[in-house]
């Protein structure tokens, strides 16, 4: 119910549309329930048969009848059902236009919601760190934002304004009956308690059950999902049936758990249609009785049918609207979950802006952990000048990646503290954080756009100059000035046009041009050539010099030059220094270098001589 209460409050930041589309379905249903006692009073008029019993609406209905025949003259028998017939044209144009009202008012309304909820959940999604996105899947955070969202709209379009309606319709047309012959009432209500507990039972299970099926939707689009994107391996390793049959079996689990929610949906209808023929028959056989007895008038039989007859569009409308209230607490549950959810890494609210300074880096007995249980980075401390490079050297699983996600607060530390200029960074805005802080991730994503645009992503007033000069230093601008429309050439998915190496230099032209203090280079060069990532880095001495750089890679090029070299192991710094230190200490960094290093720098020398030759030439 809790959940129901927070989605009818969102709903109430339209008061406009709530108040028309709740004004307006009760006009609908005066306007609708008036048309049964009008066929009444003409029916008795045409058999002769009326009595001087009233009803409280007769009133409303002499008051019709004199309206109209003051307007046309005398009343004669024929200007009577004249009267009568206008008054039913009259009251059926009125419903009629509160109809649309309703139905405008609460579609509009339905959209609405669902327009503010996509923008919160969407904008929640964005400022969640990496520890959310890290153990949520892709797939399950799209089912939540289109097929959750859209049970939430169902609810408001029919549970929300129409459960409303029912309600009323119920109370008013059971008063009606009572009122016309409250034995025939007390016989068309005969089964009411019975449905009413079997709704109650059908709920529970439809909320359970629609739960399941919004978490098996959820891995099914995680599975769609992650067949395209790696479908290039999907087809390199033959596994197109192996994959169609995992996708089989989690489609043919949803398609039954629907069948089953259909199936008791329809059930329900069913015996709610049993009830009513039931009722009809015993209301006809006593009804009947009634009028050759006296008791009951012909109009007052037919206008009792009529009413009952309009008691159907509630009754088969609750099916749906149990329906819709189940869907939205399993659908408006997962939504919450993600709209309540907690960032560790939290903006203070008194965060200041941080400004363009020089980028002085300092780890003091830096400590995090992924979990409770596995430390990733044990008491590290590291103190980058401006202007410095240190690189990051370590096996897979030592901390490298750890300690550079830690200083643009992409997660946040577990102990210890990281400052830039002697301020902590938890202290500034995270964009403004971020703007002082370039990364070249070694996994390079690419946007559906152009080259220029996917350069220039997040540097909204970047001239085509500026684009220019960025690829110019990642070595980039003479391999896009081939393309037939150079700079305005569309990179396709996650940049599935551009080979490994230029998509690499597309990712450092684009960090190039925010121009940060603070340069992380992710194994940025891990994607290019030996001669290539000799030109990138020619390229960007001119840039690394008065920026701290941090570099985790594991080719000799970088590692030789850096400042200061750090050697993890487990999450801590097993040995530091220059390059020519390290390799004369004996330690980890001179296996490294002997087994890896090396051989690589006997190519790097290959590649220049063959360079320098191709020059002479």
């Amino acid at each position: 119910m809790r959940i129901l209460i927070r989605i009818t409050g969102i709903a109430w930041n339209h008061p406009v549309r709530m108040v028309l589309a709740y004004s307006s379905f009760i006009a609908s249903i005066v306007f609708s329930l008036v048309m049964p006692l009008l066929f009444r009073d003409a029916i008795n008029h045409i058999t002769e048969t009326a009595t001087d019993r009233q009803t409280w609406l007769d009133p409303f209905v002499n008051f019709l009848l004199s309206t109209f025949t003051a307007a046309i003259g005398d009343e004669t028998q024929r200007q009577i059902l004249l009267v009568f017939a206008l008054a039913l044209l009259f009251t059926t144009v009125i419903r009629g236009f509160s109809d649309f009202a309703r139905t405008y008012a609460t579609d509009s309304l339905s959209h609405k919601v669902v327009y503010d909820l996509r923008n919160l959940l969407y904008d929640k999604l964005q400022h969640l760190s990496f520890a959310f996105h890290d153990k949520e899947h892709t797939g399950n955070l799209m089912s939540k934002a289109t097929s959750d969202i859209e049970a939430v709209r169902r609810f408001v379009n029919m549970g929300l304004i129409r459960s409303l309606e029912v309600m009323i319709l119920v109370v008013l047309i059971t008063s009606l009956l009572l009122a016309l012959n409250w034995q025939l009432a007390l016989i068309s209500l005969v089964f009411v308690p019975f449905l009413v507990v079997r709704s109650s039972l059908v709920l529970g299970k439809l909320r359970a059950m629609w739960l399941h099926v919004q978490e098996v939707m959820g891995e099914l689009t995680t599975k769609l999902q992650e067949n395209l994107v790696g479908i290039h391996v999907v087809k390199a390793f033959a596994s197109e049936e192996y994959e169609k049959r995992n996708y089989d079996r989690k489609a043919q689990e949803l398609r039954q758990l629907y069948y089953k929610s259909e199936r008791l949906q329809g059930v329900n209808s069913s015996w709610l249609t049993l009830y009513f023929t039931l009722a009809l028959g015993l209301i006809l056989w006593y009804g009947g009785w009634e009028v050759i007895r006296g008791n009951l008038t012909p109009g007052g039989l037919a206008a009792f049918i009529l009413l009952l007859n309009r008691l159907t569009f509630p009754i088969r409308a609750s099916a749906q609207i149990i329906n819709s209230f189940a869907r939205a607490i399993s659908s408006g549950r997962r939504l919450f979950e993600v709209l309540d959810a907690q960032s560790p890494v939290e903006e203070k609210s008194d965060a200041s802006v941080m400004p363009r300074g020089e980028g002085h880096v300092r780890f003091d007995q830096v400590s995090f952990s992924y979990d409770s249980r596995v430390p990733a980075l044990k008491e590290v401390s590291i103190d980058a000048a401006p202007g410095q490079v240190t690189a990051i050297l370590g096996a897979p699983g030592s901390g490298k990646s750890t300690i550079v996600n830690l200083l643009p607060r992409f997660y946040d530390v577990t102990a210890g503290s990281i400052s830039i200029d002697g301020q902590d960074v938890r202290d500034f805005t995270l964009q403004s954080l971020r703007h002082n802080v370039g990364i070249v991730q070694q996994d390079v994503y690419l946007f559906s756009a152009t080259i220029r645009d996917n350069i220039a992503y997040g540097v909204v007033n970047a001239t085509h100059e500026d684009v220019v000069r960025a690829a110019k230093i990642a070595q980039l601008d003479g391999h896009i000035m081939s393309l037939p429309d150079g700079y305005d050439t569309w990179v396709g998915e996650r940049g599935a046009t551009l080979s490994g190496g230029q998509r690499q230099r597309l990712s450092i032209a684009r960090t190039i041009l925010i121009d940060p203090p603070v340069l992380i280079l992710d194994d940025s060069t891990s994607s290019v050539d030996v001669e290539t990532e000799r030109l990138i880095h020619e390229a960007m001495a001119e840039v690394v010099k008065g920026r701290t750089t941090f570099v985790i890679a594991h080719r000799l090029s970088t590692v030789r030059q850096a400042d200061l070299i750090l050697v993890l192991r487990d999450g801590k710094i097993v040995e530091q220094g220059t390059h020519q230190e390290l390799v004369n200490q004996g330690g980890i960094y001179q296996e490294i270098y002997e087994l890896q290093l090396r051989p690589q720098e006997e190519v790097m020398l290959d590649a220049v001589v063959a360079g320098d030759n191709g020059g002479d030439n």
